[in-house]
């Protein structure tokens, strides 16, 4: 078999001129539609309009042209079956050997802001999935090419053999139905949003590609790196690497979390993240000041792991943070300065961000988890909060200092892994208790890692005390307020306790648990 004719109608015409000048000095009939065989025709490219073929115009604005049976019969024709040969034959048609489609801007178009409901409509292809379908169901017989980048294979082939191999065309058909797919979802969750109902009875996405990774969470594991199709910038799938290596799966969870932590807050921050947990967290005045906290705050654990900052790196951040192992740096930006101290460490990955949006300004998103045989959807948590919704349950009120500091430290709790404890003092957190399977296990690793620093201390929780254990053995280590979402049926046992050592105790009504 030979490819001898092509229909070609594409939205991005990137290559498409040059593409079937070559087709059409290898002898195939080009047929098109609308502005491509417009293009065609201006560049010279020898074409025939799709209604030359289907013997009707091309009508409703063109959303009629392609859906005819001399275009779906030319494609879906089986060429080995006597009967279909029989029926082409007796009905004059002809076969479509290669399809060459690419669809209607629809996430460009959704993607812009404040795109008109009609707009978006107005941009969902319906011919160009069709004829892709057809050609990518019949690929034992039709070539069909969905992504400019196959271009240059096709051609070799065709000019090597007058047709595309078979495991060529396998590829193809695959790619189709991926993109076609792809399509469809992205307009199912546009539609599903648009109609108030984000969590339908069939949640289908769609993620394109960044890169294959080098290995997964273990070098026994492969994996690669997806961004949606959608992401909003400043977000690791948007970033620009500025140095250093490629990111590895670890890093991007680890960078991922430390983002999370430093888009909560307004002021100069900056966090350090080692294995998803923070283990030093500073604000102040400058990044600098903020960075110094962050790292005071555990110098030990701080090595070998990620620092992320909401404001541009400077000379005076770059040189300490030079000074030091680090896997990443990220942040809005980097002065020239900044960057001629980083690069000079080879394998620092430095992430440019762009503007970082606070927690505060950022609509719920959806996470989404794998599990074994299925997977598990929840809205982001951007619940941010005010002061308004502090209610204070002890006989002793926070002072000033101690309310700013918890609610520092409940900025940082929240993305602390349960179970959760944080201590803060000065702006900076001074311990941090992740991840132990009681609440008290997690303060006794916060107030060790504290050591003095905690007298005076606050102490942020992430869920409730189930009993009052926790504040008793707060109270020993001398911190001086508690802030934590309350709800246990024995809350008056935590409050008692509280009362007893003098401890000023918040309840928020808000839980935080991050598995």
């Amino acid at each position: 078999m030979s490819i001898k004719r092509a229909l070609v109608s594409v939205s991005d015409k990137t290559g498409i001129v040059e593409f079937c000048r070559e087709l059409s000095q290898l002898g195939v009939e080009i047929i098109s539609t609308g502005g491509t065989k417009n293009l065609l025709a201006q560049e010279g490219v020898p074409v025939i309009g799709i209604s030359d073929v289907t013997g009707f115009p091309e009508i409703m604005d063109g959303r009629v042209k392609t859906l005819h049976p001399a275009v779906h019969s030319g494609l879906l024709a089986v060429r080995d079956n006597e009967e279909h040969t029989r029926q082409m034959q007796e009905l004059g048609l002809d076969y479509i050997d290669l399809v060459v489609v690419n669809l209607y801007p629809f996430q460009e178009t959704i993607a812009k802001p404040g795109v008109a409901y009609e707009d978006a409509i107005e941009n969902i292809d319906i011919g160009g999935p069709t004829m892709l379908r057809s050609a990518a169901k019949n690929h034992a017989f039709v070539s069909v090419v969905v992504d400019s980048s196959d271009y240059g294979k096709v051609i070799e082939e065709v000019r090597e053999s007058s047709d595309t191999t078979l495991n060529t065309r396998k590829k193809l058909a695959a790619k189709v139905f991926r993109h076609t797919a792809a399509y469809d979802a992205l307009i199912a969750d546009y539609l599903a949003k648009q109609t108030g109902d984000p969590l339908p009875e069939r949640y289908t996405v769609t993620y394109e590609k960044i890169q294959d990774l080098r290995y997964g969470e273990n070098p026994h594991q492969a994996a690669a790196f997806y961004r949606a199709p959608l992401a909003p910038a400043g977000t690791l799938t948007t970033a620009e690497q500025l140095h250093g290596k490629e990111l590895s799966y670890n890093n991007i969870n680890d960078a991922n979390a430390a983002l999370q932590i430093v888009k909560e807050f307004n002021e100069p921050a900056v966090v350090a993240v080692k294995h998803m947990n923070p283990c030093g967290v500073g604000v102040g005045t400058t990044i600098a000041e903020a960075y110094n906290k962050a790292y005071s705050a555990d110098p030990v654990s701080i090595f070998g792991g990620i620092v992320a900052a909401n404001r541009v790196i400077d000379a005076e951040t770059a040189q300490p943070l030079s000074e030091i192992f680090l896997e990443i740096v990220l942040a809005p930006d980097f002065t020239p300065e900044a960057l001629e101290i980083l690069t000079k460490k080879k394998n620092i990955r430095l992430l440019k961000m762009g503007e970082l949006t606070s927690a505060e300004g950022r609509a719920a998103a959806h996470v989404v988890t794998s599990i074994e045989g299925g997977m598990v959807v929840q809205e982001s948590d951007v619940h941010s909060l005010g002061e308004s919704d502090l209610k204070v349950v002890t006989k002793r009120q926070p002072t000033e200092d101690e309310l700013k500091q918890l609610l520092f430290g409940w900025k940082v709790v929240k993305h602390v892994k349960s179970n959760a404890i944080v201590l803060a003092a000065d702006d900076m957190t001074v311990g941090v208790g992740a991840g132990q399977m009681n609440r008290v296990g997690s303060a006794k690793i916060a107030l060790e890692q504290a050591g003095d620093k905690a007298q005076g201390a606050i102490l942020a929780s992430d869920a409730f005390f189930p009993m009052g254990d926790t504040v008793e053995l707060a109270a020993k280590h001398g911190i001086k307020a508690i802030i934590q979402p309350g709800g246990s049926i024995k809350d008056e046992e935590s409050i008692r306790a509280a009362d007893e050592a003098g401890i000023a105790m918040i309840f928020t009504g808000v839980r935080h648990f991050k598995h």
